[in-house]
């Protein structure tokens, strides 16, 4: 999933930390911007944990290493029960991702066979920040490509805020979020019609991208791969769950919100 949406650095918000990270077939990085005076041993602990969790999701659910428990599971060579407990763990939330987005997240009817990857992103950046939070750092941001994960917000206690890329020319915003929690944008103008309709199992999209924020960028990750698909029905039930939110622009340019989506000066 690509994930467009870009951090706007403001006058006094520069993070005090700054780490990049390849994994995932990603850049990640890792933002501190209030540590609240932890020891910088156990803030170098706990990025290295965060580091080896993502490390840990590469290895386990890349679908382009032919050795990974994913892709032995894809070919038939393992079963369920002998997989990675992560494994278990990250289908009973695709189930639930897949129920809330009325089946248009839907990992077990993508070519190939089971493709937890629209989920398995968000999980993990989520995860790596919840490692980083647990040093009693109060303010952070994991972005693994646009995909963000973070605490706090910044120095003046202002939310963070996020552009989304104007899909038709990327290098302009075509809108400003306020952001606490987590955000995940889905499309295919970076990188072409990777998107698929779990309904019959082909390439289609029906919005040029789609934005879902919410404390959870797991879940955010699979529901805006199905609002990107699904369009104006996922928008729909994406209103009807706590705590997220969501917004897609459309091939026209139309940008459309849930009622309460976080957009600065909206």
């Amino acid at each position: 999933m690509v994930g467009p949406a870009l951090r706007i650095t403001e006058p006094g918000g520069s993070p005090s930390t700054h780490l990049r990270q390849e994994v995932m077939g990603t850049v990640v990085t890792f933002d501190i911007f209030d540590d609240a005076g932890v020891a910088p041993e156990a803030v170098r602990r706990h990025l290295e944990l965060a580091h080896s969790i993502l490390r840990d999701a590469d290895r386990v659910f890349s679908t382009w290493r032919a050795t990974s428990p994913i892709s032995r599971l894809r070919r038939g060579e393992l079963r369920l029960h002998e997989m990675p407990p992560s494994v278990r763990d990250v289908l009973a939330s695709c189930m639930v991702a897949r129920t809330l987005s009325g089946g248009w997240f839907d990992p077990w009817s993508m070519p190939g066979g089971i493709d937890p990857t629209g989920y398995v992103k968000g999980w993990a950046t989520q995860r790596a920040l919840d490692a980083i939070a647990r040093s009693g750092v109060r303010s952070a941001m994991v972005n693994a490509a646009g995909d963000i994960a973070s605490i706090g917000g910044l120095r003046d206690g202002a939310p963070f805020r996020i552009g989304i890329a104007d899909p038709s020319s990327p290098q302009v915003l075509a809108c400003v979020v306020q952001l606490r929690g987590a955000i995940a944008t889905s499309g295919t103008y970076e990188r072409g019609a990777h998107l698929v309709d779990p309904h019959t199992r082909r390439a289609a999209t029906r919005v040029a991208s789609g934005s879902v924020c919410g404390p959870d960028l797991g879940l955010a990750d699979a529901l805006a791969t199905a609002l990107c698909v699904g369009g104006d029905e996922v928008l729909d039930r994406i209103e009807g769950i706590d705590d997220y939110e969501a917004l897609t622009i459309g091939f026209d340019g139309a940008i459309t919100t849930t009622t309460r989506f976080p957009v600065l000066g909206g």
